[in-house]
């Protein structure tokens, strides 16, 4: 039986949340747990991959593990993101279908290390050479230099993605890599300059502190202390297992893998070091202005004008300029907001440097969606609000992908289609981004609004347009049920997202959607030396000044988010939900809790009930006949026919209820998972009954084997053992011998003497060669009688065979014919010892040569084997005619009888149709030929002849039937036979002896109606 491997063999728990029974909160979180502590971090809702961070290595994405999942189905094996990456690139590849693959999950769940294991399985099946490595080096060498600047170290993980990225990987026809483009979405830019307690800022600031040499740190104005610089928090600037110096020699190694030129290397480390610096220049007296000189000689700005940008603000509109001073903490506002454009242009410039190196023109593409998860904190502010809008369109894009996904199989497999009902989430995303009423709109028209704009201000207009939204909450709304919610703070707004309520502290949205910076200091920026700096702030020269508002940081990621979907829309999707087992990082802990929170909020349990709602299980033909053919006789152990006959002869044969399945075109469909389980412990009872069956035949094998190997080994033991004896014995009997011998050659050498004299008196007087030559010499002793008539029979054989061998093959087939006729009638016919010396001719009348016979020759189209003339005896009266006469003729196939004078063919009898030739014992010619009853030639009669060569004609006669019909002709020699007449009346013809007074004529007399004497002389 060929071994073949399933997600249900030797499965922990449900590998496929699909086949969950019962379905419901528990069981679901009761099955992860149980395949979480057996080291089973991937689990299946269909095709959908949930996967919880194990907070620890583990054994299963070695290259063995890459090469045991390529061009592997996707449920051959046990549930891996590997399956999932395979399943994408080979559709991409082979079908041409670009792919998505969307991966989601609250920060620690695991997202940046489940987009890198994607990336780095393609890159691994995808093709070799040196241009393919390189482009497949370069993508996957953007990923250290994103997570430095991208990433930090939370509370929650320590290589947190503060930011969306969504990247697309570009393939050619082969499936070979050949670049891609990188896109990303709402840096946390307020880490920048303040981050929670517990936290980092991001890793590149700690990196280069920690890792660059002191004559760069020299060249970049810094200092390795951290607690030198405001902006780095000071409680958590040191994270156990992480080297910061060395991940700055990966980052700057990759940098340059991916194609950045020194000199772009060079300024990007130097706006960081500004970005950094900004953090210490302060608003008050006795502060350092050495910080604000060496930030000038770093971006190559002119001190006093970055001094003024930072005093005043300059606010223009139309033909007027009004200029005012800034306050203490406006200046502290502008540092800040500085700080966080500066690095935020520097990551969006980074980006798109990396899109030049990687990016070509489009051909196959699969995109990898790397983007926070649902957030739900104690304090939930703008970005929250923005993020998990964002999770609200990728839930609704997930449902309804998933279901067109359904649909479309249904239908490509010929399934009746049922609508399935569930939670559509597309009431809550109109609540954040309708054009008019939606929160999003409403906070960009509070930001555009002349006059006083706070806060409250936007949380009195939500109040008066969204009160009556069913998933809108605010205790100031005009919805009397949340007067009294004492849960629901004055300041604060809560939405019933589809992964639960959430409560928003209003305050920062409008200052955080306006992201607002002076123009003062993006002209300032613009007049810098510093070529990157310069490209950061375009819209600081003043050739090109826009009095229009620059777009609010909301609607820049509605449009973003919205033009994110509409690619993804295009594309086939692969779902990846990372989940976060407990808030400690710490391995083998599962919190229930938790995880049940994170279930809930990534719905999940609406996925599985969406596709169950038809089939909970499909598979293909082939591998449903493969793993139960063996609980059928008659798909056991090999099929013939097609597939889905099998498939059909096998699930009648157990009875499954017709209701249970569907056949598709190329699928089974198996509508409730019990009888998935039916079927799975019928095939285990099947394969153990199997085993036994296996390990019996083996243990007979096994003991027939050691039986036979004793048996071998006693027989060599015997044989040895018999040896030794007769051995033993031998040299006994030997020694007796011997001295026997010694006795016996005293009396035997005159014996052997007369003999030796014998044998050369034998050499002198040998008789010749001729078999018939009877001469031998007589016996000198009489002790020789019986050598001498050996050896003279030995010597008559010897000088046949040396006569023998000299016959042609003519003559061999002449004593043959002598030989048979010698079997036949030697010693009971006797005119037998008449013909031994005649030679047998055959063609007595020449008929090929004879013009006579012309006629009769042309008449018989076969090669003639005897031609004679023959008497014809009449039985009626005993005469023989004499004229005309008959000729006998015997071909390969036939015996015939012709006229002589005319030519005329008499009879033609099929050698087949020969019963027997009769003939008597005496010295005549006479003899009948009998016929086969109810034969075509027997209507008249049997024939009764006479011949001057019956031997011959009788021997050819029984070799030719012999040779013909592979029968033996029966050769009847009496001296009574009765031929069988015309006539009812059976004539019997008897020889006698007779006188000699005819001479040797024998004469026929009829004594009665029957009888028919024949006298032989």
């Amino acid at each position: 039986m060929e071994a073949k491997t399933s997600l249900l063999d030797n499965m922990i728990g449900v590998g496929d949340m699909v086949l969950l029974e019962p379905l419901d909160e528990d069981s679901f979180i009761n099955n992860l747990k149980k395949r979480f502590d057996h080291n089973e971090v991937y689990t299946y809702i269909g095709s959908v991959v949930i996967s919880i961070n194990p907070y620890r290595s583990l054994p299963i994405y070695s290259p063995e593990k890459v090469e045991e999942y390529r061009n592997r189905n996707f449920y051959e094996l046990s549930p891996h993101i590997f399956a999932l990456s395979d399943e994408a690139y080979r559709s991409l590849r082979d079908q041409d279908k670009d792919q998505c693959i969307l991966i989601t999950g609250e920060s620690g769940a695991g997202k940046t290390e489940a987009s890198k294991l994607v990336m780095s399985y393609v890159a691994a099946v995808c093709g070799k050479g040196a241009e393919v490595n390189q482009v497949k080096e370069q993508l996957l060498q953007s990923n250290p230099v994103l997570e430095a600047f991208g990433n930090a170290k939370t509370v929650r993980n320590d290589n947190s993605s503060r930011f969306g990225k969504y990247m697309d990987i570009e393939f050619d026809f082969k499936g070979d890599p050949l670049g891609g483009v990188i896109s990303n979405y709402l840096l946390e830019k307020s880490r920048v300059v303040k981050q929670p307690r517990g936290e980092r800022n991001f890793h590149i600031f700690y990196q280069i502190l920690s890792g660059a040499s002191e004559d760069f740190l020299c060249e970049l104005k810094l200092e390795r202390d951290f607690s030198r610089y405001n902006y780095l928090g000071l409680d958590s600037a040191h994270v156990n297992g992480v080297d910061d110096a060395a991940n700055f020699r990966t980052v700057r190694n990759a940098m340059q893998i991916v194609g950045f030129m020194d000199h772009e290397t060079q300024s990007v480390f130097e706006v960081v070091a500004a970005v950094l610096k900004l953090g210490n220049i302060e608003f008050k007296p006795e502060s350092r202005v050495n910080e604000l000189k060496e930030i000038c000689e770093l971006t190559g700005i002119d001190q006093s004008v970055l001094e003024r940008a930072f005093s005043f603000r300059t606010v223009e509109a139309k033909q007027e300029k009004v200029s005012t001073t800034l306050n203490v903490a406006q200046a502290y506002y502008a540092r800040d907001a500085l700080a966080k454009n500066l690095y935020s242009r520097l990551f969006s410039w980074l980006v798109t440097r990396i899109n030049e190196s990687i990016k070509v023109f489009l051909k196959k593409v699969m995109g990898v969606l790397d983007i926070y998860g649902f957030e739900i904190f104690e304090d939930n502010s703008f970005e929250q609000f923005i993020i998990n809008y964002c999770n609200e369109k990728l839930q609704q894009i997930f449902i309804e992908l998933t279901l067109k996904e359904e649909q479309e199989e249904y239908i490509r497999e010929g399934i009746e289609w049922t609508h399935i009902e569930y939670f559509n989430n597309a009431i809550i995303c109109d609540l954040i981004e309708n054009n008019q009423t939606g929160i999003l709109a409403m906070l960009d028209e509070e930001c555009l609004r002349p006059g006083t704009v706070t806060d409250e201000t936007f949380l009195e207009k939500l109040n008066q347009v969204c009160a009556t939204h069913q998933h809108f909450e605010s205790r100031m709304s005009k919805c009397s049920r949340f007067l009294n919610d004492t849960s629901l703070p004055h300041s604060c707004f809560r939405i019933q997202h589809y992964a639960g309520k959430v409560m928003y502290q209003v305050e920062g949205f409008v200052d955080k959607n306006n992201d607002l910076l002076y123009r003062d200091l993006s002209q300032a920026m613009w007049k810098a030396s510093h070529s990157l700096i310069k490209a950061l702030f375009p819209e600081g020269n003043p050739a090109k000044i826009n009095l229009k508002r620059p777009p609010t940081a909301g609607s820049q990621f509605k449009a973003s988010v919205a033009t994110l979907m509409k690619n993804l829309q295009t594309k086939n999707p692969n779902y990846i939900r990372c989940i976060k087992p407990n808030d400690k990082k710490a391995a083998h802990v599962f919190n229930d809790a938790l995880v049940c929170h994170q279930i809930r909020y990534l719905g999940l349990l609406e996925n599985v009930r969406v596709r169950r709602a038809g089939y909970a299980f499909r598979q293909a033909y082939e591998p449903c006949l493969e793993r139960y053919k063996m609980l059928c006789r008659q798909t056991w152990p090999h099929w013939r026919g097609a597939a889905r006959a099998g498939v059909e002869v096998l699930f009648n044969e157990l009875e499954i209820p017709e209701e249970e399945f569907s056949f598709g075109r190329s699928k089974i469909f198996i509508r409730n998972p019990r009888t998935l389980f039916k079927l799975e412990d019928l095939r285990k009872q099947r394969l153990e009954d199997l085993a036994t069956l296996i390990e019996k035949i083996y243990r007979g094998w096994k003991c027939r084997t050691r039986f036979l190997l004793m048996k071998k080994s006693q027989i060599v033991i015997a044989s040895w053992y018999r040896r030794y004896k007769t051995k033993s014995s031998a040299v006994t009997v030997q020694s007796y011998i011997r001295g026997w011998k010694v006795g016996l050659m005293k009396h035997l050498a005159p014996i052997l003497s007369q003999m030796q004299k014998y044998f050369l008196e034998m050499k002198k007087k040998m008789p010749s060669l001729s078999p018939i030559d009877k001469n031998w010499p007589a016996r000198p002793y009489l002790f020789l009688d019986s050598t001498h008539k050996e050896l003279k029979r030995i010597f008559h054989l010897w000088r046949c065979k040396k006569y023998r061998d000299q016959f042609t093959d003519q003559q061999k087939l002449i004593y043959e014919e002598k030989l048979e006729a010698s079997e036949l009638f030697k010693d009971k016919k006797a005119l037998y010892p008449a013909s031994v010396g005649q030679p047998f001719q055959g063609a007595y009348l020449e008929i090929g040569k004879n013009p006579k016979y012309k006629k009769l020759k042309d008449a018989v189209d076969e090669k003639i084997i005897i031609a004679e003339v023959v008497n014809k005896i009449n039985r009626a009266n005993g005469k023989v005619r004499k004229w005309p006469r008959l000729i006998f003729l015997l071909t390969k196939n036939n015996v015939l009888l012709a006229d002589q004078k005319s030519g005329n063919i008499k009879s033609e009898v099929p050698l087949g149709d020969v019963a027997k030739v009769s003939m008597s014992s005496q010295n005549d010619g006479f003899f009948a030929v009998h016929l086969k009853e109810g034969s075509g030639a027997a209507g008249k009669g049997d024939f009764l002849l006479s011949s001057d060569h019956l031997i011959e004609m009788a021997t050819k006669l029984y070799r030719t039937t012999l040779s013909q019909t592979k029968q033996k002709l029966n050769i009847e020699i009496a001296d009574e036979y009765v031929p069988r007449s015309l006539g009812r009346d059976k004539v019997c013809v008897k020889f006698i002896q007779g006188s000699q007074k005819n001479g040797n004529i024998p004469t026929c007399k009829r004594k009665n109606n029957r009888l028919l004497e024949v006298a032989v002389p």
